[in-house]
């Protein structure tokens, strides 16, 4: 798995230690990972190369060679069939020591005290230990200290038997450290695998996340892209339409009027070509040159937008009341682009031959942007057809035909803690209406700056 921080396996040698880049080391480790991988794919193997292991190397001595003790019966001492039974029943119960341990130890923990009480004494009673270490390494935790109490029973009946060989007190100290080391080794590996499968799941869900922000952070890119896209691109559409259509009559009847219309066609053209080439020269990544860098729209370029808007055909009032160039460049960007959209709907929707008014109000407590249009003129063509403020279309208003510059508008507004209404004036035409905060709770960051062409 590839992600920021991923986590490390159960033998990785990637740790920054000397010790680790040592050849024998590293070959150890190869060793682990491969029985691991192993032990994956068939997890019985292990457990019957282990109690192969134990018959071979802890059985088959005290069959071949056992010597007898005084006051002990060693495996000599006994038929080779029973010596064979005892020997199979400290081994083959691990088999299933991993899925049964607590059965497994009591079954070998019986054959152990039997074996005893018999005064027997096997090699294979290293079995006992391994029981306890799979209790502890793979059973539920509430159930050791019963096993260990167990245990340190059954340690107790070998320490009295062999006191005729050693100190019962010695025997039973040895005794109980292998027990414990056997407990202890368990419990360690047990943490150490919860620990990496812990790590491992906080790296997934790492990477989840990093996918997840990464999606939502391409998704918002999308938006603001597309949101000044559409009031680039919309804005100065709207405008040319006007003009060409204005062009357009006037080719008849004033030549003159024709000729400045397409002038100012070129021009708005140009301008829109411009601000676009700004904006793809921000997305390409590739360009490596240092390129001019111009801030975004403010408040100080309202007045140009109205008059692109008046050199169209409608009659555009501007008017600001307070302190407007105090607003910092997120607010006026938002100012602005509110403003833009709006009067690109009066002129797309109310014509040419209506009349607009732009309001901006800023006090302490919130900014006002109003924006009036007298609707359609008299014997004027039908208007496209628009949305009001919910989405519901109209056939006079100047709402937006797609329904996007209401949505853009109302998202830019919300960015500052405002809102946007938009609705018919009870004498005819239009009104859009935006409150914004000037110190909202969550400031958004400083506006993206544009490469110039």
């Amino acid at each position: 798995m590839t992600s920021a921080t991923t986590a490390p396996t159960a033998f990785d040698g990637d740790t920054g230690d000397p010790i680790w880049g040592h050849p024998l080391v590293a070959g150890l480790m190869r060793v682990c990972r491969r029985l691991q991988r192993s032990d994956r794919a068939r997890p019985w193997l292990l457990d019957a190369t282990l109690v192969t292991a134990v018959l071979l190397l802890f059985g088959l001595p005290d069959l071949l060679h056992g010597e007898n003790r005084p006051g002990i019966v060693h495996a000599n001492g006994l038929p080779v069939g029973a010596v064979v039974g005892l020997q199979l029943g400290l081994a083959l119960p691990l088999l299933w020591r991993r899925r049964r341990p607590t059965a497994v130890f009591a079954a070998i923990a019986a054959v152990f005290v039997a074996q005893w009480s018999l005064n027997v004494w096997l090699h294979a009673d290293i079995a006992l230990f391994l029981a306890l270490y799979s209790v502890a390494r793979h059973d539920r935790l509430r159930r050791l200290p019963w096993v260990g109490a167990a245990t340190a029973a059954a340690l107790l009946l070998a320490a009295a038997r062999v006191s005729v060989v050693i100190s019962p007190l010695v025997a039973l100290f040895f005794l109980c450290c292998a027990a414990t080391a056997a407990a202890a080794l368990g419990l360690a590996l047990r943490v150490g695998t919860a620990y990496l499968a812990a790590l491992r799941e906080r790296a997934a869900r790492l990477e989840i996340e990093r996918d997840q922000r990464s999606r939502l952070a391409a998704a918002t890119e999308r938006t603001r892209v597309a949101r000044e896209m559409h009031d680039i691109i919309g804005h100065n559409l709207s405008v040319i339409i006007g003009l060409a259509d204005g062009g357009a009559y006037a080719a008849e009847v004033a030549p003159q009027r024709s000729k400045e219309a397409l002038q100012l066609i070129a021009g708005t053209g140009r301008q829109a070509l411009g601000e676009l080439r700004r904006m793809l020269g921000v997305l390409r990544e590739e360009r490596t040159d240092g390129p001019e860098l111009t801030p975004q729209p403010g408040v100080a370029d309202l007045a140009a937008l109205c008059a692109r808007v008046r050199a169209a055909g409608p009659e555009v009032t501007y008017r600001t009341v307070g302190d407007v160039e105090a607003l910092d460049r997120g607010l006026q960007l938002t100012v602005y682009r509110i403003a833009q959209e709006a009067l690109t709907n009066t002129l797309k929707h109310a014509g040419p031959k209506t009349s607009a008014k732009l309001t901006l109000r800023v006090t302490d407590r919130e900014i006002r942007i109003r924006i009036e249009d007298s609707g359609r003129a008299s014997g004027a063509a039908p208007a496209t057809t628009g949305l009001d403020a919910n989405g519901n279309a109209n056939g006079d208003g100047s709402g937006d035909g797609d329904g996007q510059g209401i949505t853009g508008m109302k998202e830019r507004a919300t960015l500052y803690g405002g809102r946007v209404t938009a609705g018919r004036r009870p004498g005819g035409g239009w009104t859009v209406e935006a409150v914004l905060d000037p110190a909202p709770l969550g400031q958004p960051a400083a506006p993206t700056v544009q490469a110039a062409s």
